[in-house]
């Protein structure tokens, strides 16, 4: 009995020594300087597992060694551990926002993981501490044009040109994509609308449109044909998208018609936000004037992450019945850039904004229609971006106009071509 017991406390004495020990390895007690360099020696000789290893128990002891997280951070971009170097370079830059080349590697760690509007938070913040920095404005310049938006890079390295006019890496990148970029397009679109049943002849539509990119927004002059209930119908006009200032831009446009299914006047505007996150909101209006003047209030929340992009529009148009009122939700698969990508979208009730107007006996155009839609689109570019083509296909159930409570239901087909030049 009495061995039994010894038997047990030594067992109990060596369980306690093997935790004690083990525990005192989890703490780093070398030189942590020492340590570092030969780290660093493994991660730059293909031992980076090790190299990481390393420097994770350095920081076991020196958890703000901000050297040797920042290092650790680099390591694990390199391997494409974008998540895990976000983390530590998120520590270092909370500890010390003055370390510049942290917030480069961090910046680039961005881009690398394909998320150019972190990148562009990540420079908004750095520029913050190092403001007019050209290293860093370099940066902006790559991800405003992963953002497709070259103009505004372009508009970048001009002010890094401006601070520095030697500068070969922000010249040689400016004639590049000048090179690149085609300041004009001329498009054209058609689309069909096919009654199910043949309840009624199919609808035709076509655009003609001409765009022209400045430095201040862009251009776009459309003439608009439709050919429904054996007429033929013409519409004339313009959008722009002023740039406000950096994150700001609007939407505005104007439209003319003496055609009987387009309304006499058209006209709109809209204030576009960017925000942190890769959020985008907005606020605007349209206006039609039929025989009346009719006013939708409209907005949306845009939502940008990694290659996708997820939009929610709601549209509320008021009327004598009240207020009509619509959403759509749709999203946006980018691949090479804004030109190449597919997208879906759903949608219910009726928007005069985005929905053919409907007329009914007695030609007079409604509004309050129950409406539900599904839509598919697909965008590609020739390879040296010369040429543009997109289809579509949407499926819609909308109210009769003259027959309420009924429905038609309707196959949209569509396709377009833009050919750029400079």
């Amino acid at each position: 009995m009495m061995l039994k017991s010894i038997k047990c406390n030594l067992c109990i004495l060596l369980m306690l020594l093997v935790c004690s020990v083990f525990s005192q390895q989890k703490i780093f007690q070398g030189n942590p300087d020492t340590a570092f360099e030969k780290a660093r020696e493994m991660a730059f000789n293909k031992q980076r597992k090790e190299a990481q290893d390393a420097l994770r128990f350095i920081l076991t002891k020196y958890p703000n060694y901000l050297d040797v997280r920042s290092f650790l951070a680099s390591t694990y971009s390199w391997d494409g551990n974008y998540k895990e170097a976000r983390k530590e370079f998120e520590y270092v830059l909370e500890k010390d926002p003055k370390r510049k080349n942290d917030w480069i590697a961090a910046i680039k760690n961005e881009l690398y993981a394909s998320l150019p509007y972190k990148a562009n938070d990540l420079v908004k913040k750095a520029l913050s501490y190092f403001p007019d920095d050209t290293d860093l404005l370099y940066l902006k310049a790559k991800s405003e044009e992963k953002l497709k938006n070259p103009e505004e890079a372009l508009i970048t390295l001009d002010k890094i040109i401006s601070i520095d006019a030697n500068n070969s890496e922000a010249i040689s990148y400016k004639e590049s994509l000048t090179n690149t970029l085609r300041f004009n397009s001329v498009g054209l679109s058609y689309s069909t609308v096919l009654y199910h049943k043949n309840e009624r002849d199919a609808s035709h539509f076509s655009t003609f449109n001409y765009t022209r990119q400045t430095k201040y927004g862009s251009i776009i002059a459309k003439i608009n044909y439709s050919r429904r209930f054996d007429t033929d119908n013409i519409q004339y006009e313009v959008d722009l998208y002023p740039r406000i200032t950096d994150g700001l831009y609007a939407y505005v446009s104007a439209g003319f018609s003496n055609s009987s299914l387009f309304p006499k006047v058209r006209y709109g505007a809209e204030l576009y936000k960017s925000l942190p996150l890769g959020l985008e909101v907005s606020l605007g209006f349209r206006g039609l004037k039929f025989d009346e003047t009719t006013i939708i209030y409209t907005g949306s929340v845009g939502w940008y992450t990694g290659n996708s992009y997820w939009s929610l529009r709601p549209y509320f148009t008021p009327n004598d019945n009240g207020t009509s009122k619509s959403v759509t939700l749709a999203y946006r698969r980018y691949y090479s850039d804004a030109d190449n990508y597919f997208g879906v979208a759903i949608g219910v009730g009726f928007s005069p904004e985005i929905d053919r107007f409907p007329v009914n006996t007695e030609q007079t155009v409604v509004f309050d229609l129950k409406t539900q839609k599904i839509s598919g689109e697909y965008a590609f570019t020739s390879s040296n971006k010369k040429h543009a083509w997109r289809t579509s296909v949407n499926i819609l159930r909308e109210e009769k106009s003259f027959d309420r409570g009924e429905y038609f239901l309707l196959y949209t087909l569509g396709i377009s071509y833009d050919l750029r030049f400079r």
